[in-house]
């Protein structure tokens, strides 16, 4: 996620023209960036929304659900409506909606204050200093909201029968009564920290060659004349979604085991075969020596990387 804010920061807003009676610069910037919130915001929640399935199974599988540890991605789709009928698709999406405003919202406000802190106090400037404040953003935000990704993964885990918790806020005062109050609720974050690096690095990397390839071997088919300076190439709308989407998914085959580290974490406490599971160094060992690292990449959160890519 802080990959992708940055990528979307890496160029600066549209100019937009000054209307009589509007206000100054500042004033349109605040709007953009409501509209830019907003926008992002609904986008996010149509996304999450549509591939909350394959989430849900995402994390059945990643964490070895035993009503379906023994089943493939698209078997797992037509199990989890047979035995939790078609809602059940969608355990722990509440808490991503939910999630989703003050994440963008954190995301904005910080973006905007690491970009003038590094320009100001590091002196970078440029497309550097857009990528080192938008990762700063994003890792800022997911600290503020990691909450409710715990809350949303133990719901998501829950198999009809076998509930722990009756909803978000009885996950809340569970979690915290007792898993050690609010530390309980951050198991897992120094894997999603240290995911952030590769991801970001490697997405940055992918989309940039991708992009400068396109436009140096096939201009005319794949650019179009900048709609800010006729004489530059920019892609085209649906070949830079294109471009974006390739570049999130290998990003995140890279960091996947990350990933799955996470996940074995936010879960440890309630399963007892995840008991070594309770910090990152010791969730990698396990993970390894029982051979998750060569099947944890065929888990559905690629596909779903893709998709949600496409549709926000």
């Amino acid at each position: 996620m802080a990959a992708a804010a940055a990528l979307a920061a890496a160029e600066p807003p549209p100019a937009m023209p000054q209307a009589a009676g509007a206000g100054g610069p500042a004033a349109r910037r605040d709007f953009y960036w409501l509209r830019s919130f907003l926008a992002g915001g609904i986008a996010g929640c149509c996304a999450k929304t549509t591939v909350a399935p394959l989430d849900r199974v995402k994390v059945l599988l990643q964490a070895h659900n035993h009503h379906y540890k023994h089943l493939g991605v698209f078997s797992a789709l037509r199990a989890v409506p047979q035995k939790e009928g078609y809602l059940g698709l969608y355990k722990g999406n509440g808490a991503m909606m939910i999630r989703i405003f003050p994440y963008g919202a954190i995301q904005f406000m910080a973006f905007e204050h690491y970009k003038t802190l590094i320009t100001t106090k590091l002196g970078v400037s440029g497309h550097v200093h857009r990528l080192m404040a938008g990762s700063m953003a994003g890792m800022t935000a997911v600290i503020c909201t990691y909450p409710l990704d715990m809350v949303r993964v133990r719901l998501a885990f829950q198999v009809k029968g076998e509930h722990t918790y009756t909803g978000i806020i009885h996950a809340f005062k569970t979690i915290y009564a007792k898993e050690g109050g609010f530390l309980g609720f951050y198991r897992g974050l120094m894997p999603t920290i240290l995911g952030m690096a590769p991801y970001a690095g490697v997405s940055f990397f992918t989309f940039g060659t991708l992009k400068s390839v396109g436009l140096s071997h096939a201009p005319t088919l794949l650019g179009r004349p900048s709609s800010d300076n006729p004489n530059v190439l920019v892609l085209k709308t649906h070949i830079n979604l294109l471009c974006g989407g390739v570049a999130g998914a290998i990003a995140q085959t890279i960091s996947y085991p990350f990933d799955v580290t996470r996940r074995r974490m936010q879960l440890g406490t309630v399963l007892p075969e995840f008991e070594k599971c309770l910090c990152h160094h010791l969730t990698i060992l396990f993970q390894y020596h029982a051979g998750d690292y060569e099947v944890c990449l065929w888990t559905p959160w690629n596909s779903k990387r893709i998709i949600s890519w496409f549709i926000s």
